[in-house]
């Protein structure tokens, strides 16, 4: 296998990502920064080249390009491009999610966001007079066992839904359908991944309004999970009063293998 350097590899990189936007530029958001996009998305992959090495740069712009399509910024870390098994899979970060509901929820939200429920916290679920209520007092500053994760979206019409999932439903929906079950963000960062799967599974019950088809199938491929299975699918609660008190979420001398052909 050749070797090049750094500098050439990201220099391809680049100018696939260009050739991909030009080629798509209808599918791109408004108001969308060509120039900072690109540079965001190199400087990101500076600091992990060595992850990318092998890989076409083709495909490497291809995820990229995606969070283009939904106007994500991978050096804010609202999405990422992994690279795992020869691979590199686009993903939606916790905020990227919210982002995206905000923006694109056909009825306005207020608040969305998610929870991690840890031994020792309060939680209960109940319904009263028909309304199912919600209520969650976690301990102050614990790092006591994640139990469970529950994700809640406020409409700015009042009304409400949440869906929850335990932790071995997330681990069993991580270890059968994740696309990237043993990623840097499983690994590292669980919590977060935790939250980011109930909350996913939660905007499926919203009705997300799209502009184009590129940023559907984009949102899409950067669930983690398989698109084609259901595990994903689930039964939002609705609630017609909020019963959160609070809802805010505190919240060039390197070279690299170059790529197959």
């Amino acid at each position: 296998m050749g070797q090049i350097t750094t500098k050439e590899y990201l220099g391809n990189v680049q100018k696939e990502i260009e050739n991909e936007l030009a080629r798509n530029i209808q599918a791109l958001p408004e108001g969308f920064n060509k120039q900072r996009f690109i540079l965001n998305c190199i400087t990101v992959m500076k600091d992990n080249v060595r992850d990318f090495s092998g890989i076409d740069p083709i495909t490497v712009a291809a995820a990229f390009v995606e969070g283009a399509y939904l106007g994500l910024d991978f050096f804010n870390k609202e999405c990422y491009a992994i690279p795992y098994g020869g691979n590199v899979n686009f993903q939606t970060d916790y905020k990227g999610e919210i982002k995206l509901a905000k923006r694109y929820s056909s009825n306005p939200i207020k608040d969305i966001y998610a929870k991690n429920v840890r031994e020792g916290d309060f939680f209960e679920e109940r319904i009263e007079n028909g309304n199912q209520i919600v209520n969650f007092r976690p301990e102050p500053f614990s790092d006591k066992k994640i139990i469970g994760t529950f994700a809640v979206v406020l409409y700015k019409d009042g009304s409400m839904m949440y869906d929850t999932m335990s932790v071995s439903e997330i681990e069993h929906t991580r270890t059968s359908y994740s696309k990237a079950a043993n990623s840097k963000a499983w690994k590292q960062s669980p919590g977060e991944m935790y939250k980011k799967t109930v909350l996913r599974r939660l905007c499926k019950m919203i009705d997300l309004d799209f502009d184009n088809i590129e940023q559907q199938q984009a949102f899409d491929d950067g669930s983690d999970f398989d698109p084609n299975k259901n595990i994903i699918d689930g039964e939002a609660k609705d609630v017609v009063t909020d019963p959160f008190k609070a809802s805010e979420e505190p919240t060039e001398a390197e070279e690299v293998d170059s790529p197959q052909q």
